[in-house]
């Protein structure tokens, strides 16, 4: 490889990690941060308060059983058509639109706030079906741990940096309200511009396979996909990790959808919460660099183990939360582990796959992302709704993190490599 060959890849490195920085936005501050405290003591403000953390779980539910269909079709249309990098850039611009209608939201909307959301969640979250799909082909092998890192970096890093602003403009203004609904179009215009160094410097992957090439899109995608359901059978460490990260990811999930929403209802306010994501953030960034390195001693599964330890103990201590105090030790904690087992999954995954069918198998990576997140959703939605309290629903995520840890530490790694290279 030349000097401006490795200049070139250094690059479109970056700017692929640039989406990251982008979209994550979305991520800390409409699904984590704001909107949540918002949807419950502004646009569901004429709903009892359980009530409305059963609709926000409800609405999560939805969309995330909408991204979970389209996630493995569009993936493995992607494949066949040489188009992740188009898929992204339309399913962005869904999200971006929608972000910025929340910006219309006011009291007692909390109709047209569930539907504005579940839009910009479908073009958050299949977007991102087209970003990690790119991984195996803007990193090296040996190089996938550290660039999925490397992402997940960007994200906590931009992400935070914008939450900061929008938590100054909240505090600052006189009027609240504005100044929050204000927020939600700041994250539209950050996520258009910062999608831009994508736009001009990552190359859209290969796609198509031979004698494929008269047929059409939508019709080879389908039939693709169900090629990928029938040779998950020969993968078998790839479709065990699946199943694992299905339950773990459930629990993952569920902490960072409706942390700040359950928090609302015990009485925590607003400026707690949205602070003690704030420092999620940036905690998150060193701990993350210090997941990438704790891989290369112990092993990127051992690693992932760990944290899913971590957040059994999380999901203990949020049945027992009483205040603020209590919200900022456990936010720190989910800080030190959410990016670098995110990110270990994402290259574990990734390393385990074979290279013309990236799109596909992140589509279906998606999919069990999306689907597992509907159950804890549901089950927090139900209990809450059903007894009143969210307490038992925190408690229940226990299960997810240790089914989850049981059945990845049964997959076999290595196995899996070589059988993606055959």
């Amino acid at each position: 490889m030349t000097e401006a060959d490795a200049k070139g890849k250094k690059r479109e490195t970056l700017s692929w990690c640039m989406y990251d920085w982008a979209y994550s936005a979305f991520a800390t501050v409409v699904i984590s941060a704001v909107l949540p405290v918002y949807y419950s003591q502004v646009a569901a403000s004429n709903l009892e308060s359980h009530i409305a953390t059963a609709y926000w779980g409800y609405t999560t539910v939805i969309t995330l059983f909408i991204a979970a269909i389209l996630s493995p079709v569009m993936g493995a249309i992607a494949d066949y058509s040489g188009m992740k990098k188009r898929l992204l850039l339309i399913f962005a611009a869904l999200g971006i639109f929608a972000t910025a209608l929340l910006y219309f939201i006011k009291t007692g909307d909390w109709l047209l706030a569930s539907l504005f959301f579940i839009f910009g969640n479908i073009g958050f979250t299949v977007s991102e079906v087209f970003y990690n799909s790119m991984l195996p082909y803007v990193a090296k092998p040996g190089e996938m741990d550290r660039v999925s890192i490397k992402g997940y970096i960007f994200g906590y890093t931009g992400g935070g940096i914008l939450l900061a602003i929008d938590i100054a403009m909240i505090e600052l203004m006189s009027d609240k309200l504005l100044a929050t609904r204000l927020s939600f179009l700041t994250v539209s215009i950050w996520w258009a511009v910062f999608t831009i160094p994508l736009i001009l410097n990552v190359k859209e992957p290969p796609g198509g396979r031979k004698g494929q090439s008269g047929a059409n899109p939508l019709t080879a995608g389908f039939k693709r996909l169900a090629e990928t359901f029938r040779e998950l059978k020969k993968y078998r460490e790839l479709a065990l990790f699946l199943a694992a990260f299905w339950v773990y990811n459930d629990g993952i999930g569920t902490i960072i959808k409706m942390a700040t929403i359950y928090g609302a209802e015990i009485g925590i306010s607003q400026t707690a919460l949205i602070g003690a994501l704030l420092m999620t953030q940036f905690v998150g960034i060193p701990f993350s660099f210090a997941f990438g390195r704790l891989a290369g001693v112990i092993g990127t599964k051992n690693s992932i183990l760990l944290g899913l330890a971590v957040y059994t103990g999380i999901s203990i201590g949020g049945y027992f939360m009483e205040n603020a105090v209590h919200f900022w030790i456990l936010a720190f904690l989910v800080g030190t582990v959410q990016g670098g087992t995110q990110a270990l999954s994402r290259s574990m995954f990734g390393s385990m796959l074979p290279k013309d069918k990236t799109a596909e198998f992140f589509g279906f990576y998606g999919m069990s992302s999306k689907f597992a997140g509907i159950v804890g959703p549901l089950v927090f939605a139900v209990v809450s709704q059903t007894t009143g309290s969210s307490r038992l629903s925190i408690f229940s995520l226990i299960a997810f993190f240790i089914i989850g840890a049981a059945m990845l530490s049964r997959v076999d790694v290595e196995k899996g490599i070589r059988a993606a290279g055959e």
